[in-house]
């Protein structure tokens, strides 16, 4: 699968639903330092039954204004396949096949999916399997850089696109995203995670505002970019 899937991925059936036990991951994103070889995840099972998993590294990107996800053999993980018992804790280890220097910042996105145990009986129900998916970063040599982006908002026949684009050497985490019109009304985009604009990639999403906003210049967006308060320019492309 190339696409990251976000949130909860749901194998959808006729019948009844059968309910996934939830896991617990720790740290919720990885940093690796210039030079660190390996690091770790603790994933921990609160559950009443054992939980079995596959764990998985993949090479993310963004192109086509959209999140891409490749296989790798850059970065490994260690087991590949688990089995955590019932209020338990497995420790899974990230590795690094080439440690040498990054020259720029590298993302990969760890993909942790639950998976029936080999006593799980049939059934003709619907198994909801999770999948949880943590961002990985190596960073380069040097102090860390800093996103530089740039804001727009663009018409299309479905409606409207929050475009961001990054110039900068480092991603930008984006949450809490608002929009302030030229009389100083503040407008909600997103509340909470928005997504990444990952360093030197362009990003868009797509929002909802109502019909009456006046869009006419200047207007601001407000955001936290790695949970930093922001604010920057945002311009209007209406039709394109």
């Amino acid at each position: 699968m190339r696409r990251i899937v976000a949130g909860i991925l749901l194998s959808l059936a006729a019948g009844p639903v059968v309910y996934a036990s939830s896991l617990q991951i720790s740290p919720v994103m990885v940093d690796l330092q210039a030079g660190q070889s390996a690091t770790g995840i603790s994933l921990r099972n609160p559950g009443d039954q054992p939980l079995y998993g596959q764990v998985r590294v993949f090479r993310w990107d963004q192109r086509s204004d959209d999140d891409v996800l490749e296989p790798t053999d850059e970065v490994v993980a260690s087991p590949p396949m688990i089995r955590i018992p019932s209020r338990g804790e497995q420790l899974v280890r990230l590795i690094r096949r080439d440690a040498h220097d990054a020259t720029g910042e590298h993302s990969y996105r760890v993909l942790v999916d639950e998976i029936p145990g080999p006593e799980t009986a049939a059934t003709n129900g619907v198994t909801i399997r999770l999948r949880y998916s943590v961002p990985v970063f190596i960073e380069p040599p040097g102090q860390p850089g800093a996103p530089q982006l740039t804001w727009q908002l663009q018409r299309d026949a479905q409606g409207w696109l929050l475009r961001v684009s990054n110039r900068g050497s480092r991603r930008g985490q984006l949450s809490a995203v608002q929009l302030v019109t030229a009389d100083g009304k503040v407008h909600l985009i997103n509340q909470g995670l928005l997504g990444y604009a990952l360093a030197g990639k362009t990003r868009q999403w797509r929002i909802t505002l109502r019909e009456e906003m006046d869009l006419q210049a200047p207007l601001k967006i407000r955001a936290n970019i790695n949970a930093q308060p922001a604010e920057a320019e945002l311009s209007v492309d209406p039709q394109r």
